[in-house]
């Protein structure tokens, strides 16, 4: 029963392990940003020392999001059958190896299967972080919390970006081996800060672990708590994995995966390729880079806004504001493709801004809306589905402005837009005031 002298721990005030656990949870994001974009950084010395073919240099670039596509769901499985806590850790000490071993790969094909267990590493990580630490905020600061975290993705690109232009320019002709090996420096040092993290209450509540789940309530929120201030009381032992591919949370799964997607086509899209869809657009030389530059951290700006408005307007209707208001920017964007440079600019500069609703919420809506016996699952299932999204949007915006032009393919990303918002306003709850087991239950 629960207890009704005091309020569900849920209501209990944020303290400082909260904090400390969202810290150690961002790197989950932050190393997917660093791993993903230094590669990028070092492309050109890597191919040039082992030789690699168009089509070796495409697989090494992409191997770490195919990767990601089968780590995201069988990190799930594994992280809502096994618990939080031992994989939490040990998913690190694969990426800190797997990053360390690069150094010493001779070949094209050993790079690219290391890059795929980076991937599938990174994949693990997403689930069984931002599960661990949904499961143990309050529902004041769950949303923007979580949000929060959507930034730090940008964090570990803008660090690989610096990291590896200083480590091209004083390592020597080997520096790819460094560069590449230096995402092992920042695995570590998250390994080291989540060492000794408890296991999850809520799982171990769900499992029937009950003494347990008590003894770590009352070592994160001291003495007067116990399972008894948890919302859900019982385990829900009918739940299973496979009840994300049928009845009411297939709907949810569905809902989750299409938003994601639909915010991550565009989104990566105009991140990858933004240089060259300026140029398109008639912007060239330093205008381009630094317009680039400027459209990057716009999308920061757009994250940050997000995690600020989550509260005050809701889930649902921040979704909406967000694929409404950037889609219209899309729109403006195909409608007058040669609308001049400060025209071009301000547009995608919004379309960053204002995407940044959906961006924060790939991270939210997954969380609340699925129960703790299979919440590591569905955030494993719904990341692994949104790499689609972004290896389709990688793969065909260069084709698409070869074949159709820059108009037509700002027009499409208009259209996914629209479907975005359209799944949104029919599918998408509002969660803003309700406790993780009420969100993730059936009834509400």
């Amino acid at each position: 029963m629960p207890n009704n002298n005091k309020a569900s721990l849920e209501d209990a005030p944020l303290n400082s392990f909260h904090k400390k656990l969202a810290i150690y949870s961002s790197g989950a994001p932050f190393l997917d940003g660093y791993i993903l974009s230094i590669i990028g950084v070092v492309m050109l010395q890597l191919s040039q020392a082992l030789q690699l073919s168009t089509l070796q240099e495409g697989m090494v670039a992409a191997a770490a999001l195919v990767g990601m596509f089968f780590g995201g769901f069988v990190g799930g499985l594994f992280t809502d059958r096994l618990g939080r806590k031992t994989l939490y850790v040990l998913v690190l000490v694969a990426l800190a190896g797997f990053s360390l071993a690069q150094f010493w790969v001779a070949s094209a094909w050993a790079l690219i299967a290391l890059r795929l267990l980076l991937g599938i590493a990174i994949g693990a990580d997403h689930p069984l972080a931002t599960s661990l630490l949904a499961e143990f905020l309050p529902r004041k600061q769950r949303g923007s919390i979580l949000a929060s975290l959507v930034m730090m993705w940008f964090v570990g690109a803008a660090v690989a970006y610096i990291a590896g232009e200083l480590i091209l320019r004083y390592a020597g002709p080997e520096a790819w081996r460094w560069a590449l090996a230096s995402a092992a420096v920042p695995g570590v040092l998250f390994l080291i800060l989540r060492a000794g993290t408890p296991e999850s209450a809520r799982w171990l509540l769900s499992k029937g672990r009950v003494a347990e789940a008590d003894q770590v309530i009352k070592k994160v929120y001291g003495d007067t708590y116990s399972v008894r201030d948890l919302p859900e009381t019982t385990p829900r032992h009918s739940i299973s994995v496979w009840s994300l591919f049928h009845s009411s949370y297939g709907k949810r799964i569905f809902f989750v995966s299409l938003f994601w997607t639909c915010s991550i086509i565009p989104q990566f899209a105009i991140y990858a390729f933004a240089p060259r869809i300026l140029h398109a657009m008639g912007l060239t030389g330093d205008l381009a880079a630094w317009g680039a530059v400027a459209i990057t951290i716009m999308f920061v700006f757009g994250c940050l806004l997000g995690v600020k408005l989550i509260n005050p307007l809701g889930r649902r209707n921040m979704l909406m504001h967000s694929f409404l208001w950037s889609g219209l920017a899309l729109l403006l964007l195909g409608l007058f493709p040669d609308g001049g440079a400060q025209m071009t600019l301000l547009l995608f500069a919004s379309y960053a801004l204002f995407i940044g609703g959906a961006q924060v919420l790939q991270y939210v809506y997954p969380n609340e809306l699925f129960p703790t016996e299979i919440r590591g699952s569905a955030v494993g299932l719904a990341t692994s589905l949104s790499r689609i999204g972004a290896a389709i949007g990688t793969y065909l915006v260069p084709l698409s402005l070869t074949s159709i032009g820059i108009a037509n393919t700002m027009l499409v990303a208009f259209g996914i837009s629209m479907v975005g918002l359209l799944v949104t306003w029919l599918m998408a709850p509002e969660t803003r005031a309700l406790d993780l087991h009420k969100a993730s239950s059936l009834s509400y």
